[in-house]
């Protein structure tokens, strides 16, 4: 796993506000929320970006969506609705090369996002 802020929270080295977590997935509210509600759903896997993402990572991948409908659920914001974002690489807007999954929601959001 690499070394970044998110790598550590996955290896419990660091606090986050820690909203689930299983075998493959963690997932934490996000200390600059966008949204009343903004959780970061990582792997486990250290994945850098989207772009590194290999065939064999296609199931890890499907559960960071599963996961992330898990938490939306245990957070109530699924019956409203909600928004899963990834960015990719720094003109996409990632900051931590670690894949991550925002869920936004709690509110109504507009598009486009950008």
């Amino acid at each position: 796993m690499t070394d970044t802020i998110f790598g550590k929270i996955a290896r419990g080295e660091i606090p986050a506000d820690l909203i689930y977590e299983d075998a493959d997935c963690v997932a934490f509210r996000d200390i600059s929320p966008q949204a009343p509600v903004h959780i970061l759903i990582i792997p486990r896997k250290s994945i850098p970006t989207l772009d590194h993402a290999q065939p064999e990572d296609a199931e890890l991948i499907g559960k960071l969506f599963l996961a992330a409908a898990a938490v939306a659920r245990q957070v109530g914001i699924a019956d409203s609705g909600y928004r899963t974002v990834v960015n990719c690489k720094a003109a996409g807007g990632q900051t931590v090369f670690h894949l991550h999954l925002h869920l936004l929601g709690g509110r109504p959001l507009q598009w486009p996002p950008g």
